[in-house]
C-alpha cells in the first residue's frame, strides 16, 4: 500500500502550538503515517526574519517534534540554492519517493493564494492540498478550484508574528509553544528575551 506523508512547511519562526495542532489534526483526519515538517530556507512569499539564524529555526522544529514519533524533520529547502517554490520541492520528493503519496498541508489564508502560486496547474496533479480553516478566509470556490481537502481544527488565534512581539515587549510566550521550545527561546535570547 502507498505510503500517505503529509507535508508542513513554514518558516517556523518561531513553531508554536498551533502548529502542532494543525500537524497532528491533518495526521488523524487525513489518515497520514507521518507528517514532514519542511522549515522554508527562502519563501518567495515572505521576508524572513533574519533576526533568527536558519539553524536555530531549525533547532526549534526539532525540539518542537521531538516526542511525537509520527511527525519528521525534513531539511530538503535548505538543501538547494534560491526562492523555495513548492512546486520545486514537490517535484523533487515525488521524483525521490515515486511509491509515496503526498498531501500538502497549508493554512486557509494560503488556500486563497493558490492562483498565483509558481506553476499551479502541475503542482496541483502532482500533489494533494490539505486546508486548515482560519478566520477571514471562507471555504469557497478556491477549495474547490485545488480540491482542497479540509482539516477541521479549533481556530486558535496564534501566529509566529505575536509570539515574537510578546516576547519583545517582555510578555511571557510560555503554553503559546512547546515547553522545549520555550526553554529554548529563554536559554538562546531570541525575540529580545533575557
Amino acid at each position: 500500500m502507498e505510503k500517505q506523508i503529509g507535508l508542513f512547511g513554514g518558516t517556523f519562526n518561531p513553531p508554536h502550538i498551533g502548529h502542532l495542532l494543525i500537524a497532528e489534526e491533518a495526521l488523524v483526519q487525513l489518515n497520514l503515517d507521518e507528517v514532514w515538517w519542511m522549515p522554508s530556507s527562502k519563501p518567495p512569499h515572505k521576508e524572513k526574519d533574519v533576526e533568527v539564524p536558519d539553524e536555530q529555526r531549525i533547532e526549534m522544529v526539532r525540539r518542537a517534534i521531538g516526542n511525537n514519533n509520527q511527525f519528521s524533520l525534513s531539511l530538503l529547502e535548505f538543501e538547494r540554492s534560491g526562492p523555495s517554490y513548492t512546486i520545486d520541492t514537490i517535484r523533487l520528493l515525488t521524483h525521490k519517493y515515486p511509491h509515496i503519496k503526498f498531501t500538502f498541508i497549508m493554512g486557509g489564508d494560503m488556500v486563497h493564494s493558490l492562483s498565483s502560486w509558481h506553476e499551479i496547474d502541475e503542482l496541483k496533479n502532482l500533489v494533494q492540498f490539505a486546508g486548515v480553516g482560519r478566520a477571514g478566509y471562507p471555504i469557497d470556490q478556491h477549495w474547490e478550484r485545488y480540491s482542497v481537502k479540509h482539516v477541521e481544527i479549533p481556530i486558535i488565534e496564534i501566529s509566529s508574528s505575536f509570539i515574537r512581539s510578546r516576547s519583545r515587549s517582555g510578555g511571557n510566550i510560555r503554553y503559546y509553544v512547546s515547553d522545549e521550545v520555550w526553554k529554548y527561546v529563554k536559554e538562546n535570547h531570541l525575540y529580545g528575551t533575557n
